[in-house]
Parts: structure tokens; sequence; C-alpha cells
């Protein structure tokens, strides 16, 4: 087993040095977490892995104003002495920032010159500070760290902008989806008028655990009543997901069958066939599932999951072939695999392709600052090169994106998850959720291998699984970053 040490900075705060419990080694093309064993001790950091290899470091930092976010380094070569953090997590920004404008460029990308002359005075003073006296000042590295991660968001930006201005020099309004699950609240009229204003998709949720609390008792009346609404206010519609594998998501009834895989799997596919036959003259779209890939319930194996993932896409081609059909990935960093030994949630995707499933795409869930489900807050390089490396999977990405408002417990979300794992700028507050909004979907939004786009849930005073990232709050009060996504829609969409 080998292990690696870091240095901490003299002074760190006690939250700071808490904060780097979610640290971890990771290594491979898609830069995920290994499992490896993390102890804390005064003023060091050790984790330890199975290969002694390279790897990448993964720590959160608190940047002010930027906000507590998750840095990477640059390879590191294994060895005894140990590494100093902070200037590894410089290095790695700085490194970061070079090398995506340089790739970017190589494509066409245009860099204004103040631009290169910012990224190229950076990195020389990283370099001056490294090979000086001051490599261990806190306030010195920290600055130069800052400045990385200020650079990082100004490139994304000049790509974002060129990526646009060509694709509509093709096409005037893109045929991008901006979507949003939709809830019993869309049917008061402002917030009807709100809803059609900003999307021009619609996410039927039909929870499984709703519908059918009672087993083989099927109550569709909430279902049926938002597709009437969706289709008299001509919106497309997706619908699902049919099976969330989380267990505020699935019905109470099926613990009676945990580990009981065929069951589980007759259950499920039952549920998947009947809600198929009923809509399918009226729904060409599913989510099929969501989840798969991270939960860690009834006793499920990771072939398990596989298994029934495989065999609930059967289940529907079985009904009708042509349907379009995605699956969800939840945690698509991959940070579950710091809590259990699992593969990645890109090598789980892989393995569904392989296995021969001809999905119409992949469903990533990037919510950040929600634990124990969500991602932990990253910055824009880290969701383009995220995006880029599903994108290799040669199928079409629908994203779904979602942010905390608030920073304390919702009593009308999952029970087990909370706003936590670093966050945006201020914090969990409405600006801040604006803010995220605003640059973290248009990225998205600007690649064209992404074909849907979408908000978690719409309103934080119905029941839904992740905590305040409603865009209306629990009072039904629309929040700031409605109005960034409606300005989206407006410039780039139909």
């Amino acid at each position: 087993m080998g292990t690696m040490i870091f240095r901490l900075p003299d002074g760190l705060p006690a939250e700071s040095v808490q904060e780097l419990e979610f640290a971890a080694l990771a290594n491979g093309p898609d830069g995920m977490p290994l499992p490896s064993v993390l102890e804390l001790r005064p003023r060091q950091l050790h984790l330890s892995r199975d290969e002694d290899e390279s790897c990448i470091l993964l720590a959160p930092w608190h940047l002010p104003p930027l906000g507590q976010i998750m840095l990477s380094s640059a390879t590191l070569m294994d060895r005894a002495q140990p590494y100093d953090l902070l200037v590894e997590l410089a290095r790695g920004k700085t490194n970061q920032v070079r090398n995506q404008a340089a790739d970017w460029q190589l494509g066409g990308l245009v860099v204004p010159e103040s631009l290169s002359e910012r990224i190229r005075s950076n990195a020389l003073q990283f370099g001056r500070l490294v090979c000086g006296e001051r490599a261990h000042d806190l306030r010195e590295m920290q600055a130069s760290l800052v400045e990385g991660c200020r650079l990082a968001s100004e490139v994304a930006r000049v790509y974002r902008d060129q990526v646009f201005s060509i694709r509509h020099q093709r096409q005037v309004k893109l045929d991008t989806s901006l979507g949003c699950r939709v809830d019993a609240s869309v049917e008061q009229p402002a917030s009807a008028m709100a809803f059609c204003k900003t999307f021009n998709r619609a996410s039927l949720p039909l929870s499984w655990h709703r519908i059918e609390s009672d087993e083989t008792v099927y109550r569709w009346e909430e279902a049926d009543a938002l597709l009437d609404w969706i289709e008299a206010n001509d919106l497309d519609v997706t619908a699902g997901p049919l099976i969330d594998f989380s267990a505020a998501n699935l019905p109470a009834w099926l613990w009676l069958w945990e580990r009981d895989v065929p069951s589980m799997a007759t259950f499920m596919c039952r549920f998947v066939e009947s809600a198929i036959r009923r809509y399918r003259s009226r729904i060409r779209r599913w989510h099929l599932t969501a989840g798969s890939n991270w939960a860690n319930v009834l006793g499920l194996t990771e072939e398990d999951l596989l298994a029934l993932t495989y065999r609930l896409y059967e289940t529907a081609r079985n009904v009708d072939p042509s349907l379009e059909l995605f699956v969800g990935i939840a945690q698509p960093w991959g940070e579950y695999r710091l809590s259990y030994e699992r593969n990645t949630p890109f090598h789980f995707a892989d393995s569904l392709i392989r296995s021969g499933l001809q999905l119409s795409g992949l469903d990533l869930e990037i919510v950040m600052g929600v634990g124990s489900r969500g991602s932990y807050c990253r910055d824009e390089l880290d969701l383009s090169r995220l995006l880029d490396v599903y994108a290799i999977l040669g199928v079409p990405l629908s994203v779904t994106f979602g942010y905390p408002a608030q920073p304390h417990t919702d009593p009308n979300s999952d029970p087990e998850l909370m706003p936590g794992r670093g966050h945006w700028q201020s914090g969990y507050d409405e600006k801040a959720q604006e803010n995220w909004a605003s640059r973290l979907l248009s990225l998205a939004l600007c690649k064209p291998y992404v074909r849907a786009v979408n908000w978690c849930h719409f309103s934080d005073q119905m029941p839904h699984t992740f905590p305040h990232c409603g865009l209306l709050d629990a009072m039904g009060r629309g929040r700031s970053a409605m109005e960034v996504l409606r300005l989206l829609r407006v410039t780039h969409l139909r």
C-alpha cells in the first residue's frame, strides 16, 4: 500500500482541516477517486491506496470570495517526502488553466491577448513563489490559487461565448431542450406563466413510491393531471425517472423483499411496463432509472444494479421498441467510491453501453453542494472536462442541475440529503444559486453533444429530492435563478 503525505499550511482554520476529510487520490483518464484510507494528523494529511503509482490529489479548499470548491493537483509521483498541499493545489490549477486554454486554442478558440497575458503572468508568479523564499507563505500562495480560479472562469467564459457564436451562425435558435421537473404548483396561473416562459420541455414525475405506495394499487390521477397541463401548454415532455434507486424514492413495501433480487426485479419491471403502456401514445421520451450506479440500498451489489438496469431497459423496449430511453448517473465525479468500493460511474455507464443497450442518452446529475447524493462544488473547467469525458461514450448527454438556495433542513426533501459538500461564493443563498446557474448551465448548453439541460425540480413547496434547490421557494416565491434560465432560453433556444 502506498501512502502520500501532504503538509498543511500553518494557521489553517479548524473548519478547513475538517473539510479535508473529503480529500482523495485519483488517477486514470476519468480522474475519479481511488478507494483510499485518509488520516488527518497534526499539520499533515495522509492518503493511502493499494497501488504505488502516480496519481493526482483531489482536495476541497476555501477560496474567499469564490467559495469552497474541490481542486486537483497536477500528477504526483509516489514518494516518501511530504508534498506541500497548497503549493500542489496552486500548481494544479495553474497547469489546468494553461493546458485547457492551449487545447481549446488548437481547436480554434481565440483567446484575447489580455487574458493570455494574465495566464502567463500567473504562471510566472507561481514559479517565483515556489522557487523563492515565499513558497510556504499562506497568503501569497492563496492569492495565486484564487487568481488561477478566476482565470479558469474567464477561460470558460471565452470558450462558451465563442462556441455559442459559432453554433448560432448555423442555427439561429438551438434545438437543445431546457426543462424542469413539474409538480402541482405549475397549475397556479403565475407559476404556470413563469414555467412556460422559462422552459421548452417539462419532465413528468412518475415516482414509484407515490404511484404504487400500496403494492399493485396504482394511483395515476396526479400524473394524469400534470400531463394534461403539459400538453395544454404545448411543451415537449420527458417522463421519469421511473425507478430512482434511493431509499426515499422506493416504495416502503419493497423492503420486505430486501436481497431478493429476482422478486425486486419483477416488481420494478411490472411498474415500468404499467407506466409505459399507460402513457406511450402521449410520451416518447423516458428517463428510465436514476442513481443505479450510486445506490447502496436493499443489499444490492454493483452486479445486481447493472443487471436490474439492463432488465428494466429490456422491459421498456419490449413494450415499444421505438421509445427514447435515458439512464441517469448520480455523482458523476464518483465521490461514492470513498464510502464503498465500486467502479467509477463512467465505467458503470460504459458497461451498460457495451452490454448492448441502445440508449438514447445518459442523464448526468450535477447537483452540487448536497450530501450525500450530490457532488462537491467544482468550477466551470472541471464541469467542462467531466462532460467531455462522458461524451467519449458516444451517446447524447442530458444534464440535470441543482444547487441549494438555503443552508438548513428542508422538510419536503429526501430526509437523508442535506446542504453540504462545499459551497459556491457566499454559500447557500439565492444569489449564489443564481450565479452558479448562470455559469454552469450556460457552459453545458453550449456543448453540441448536450441535447438537454434540466433543473432538478420546480418548487420547494412540493415533495422533492434535493433540499432547497427549487426555482420557487417554500412560500411559492420565484428565485432569481429562474430569470437566469429564462434569459438563456430567450438568447439561445427555441
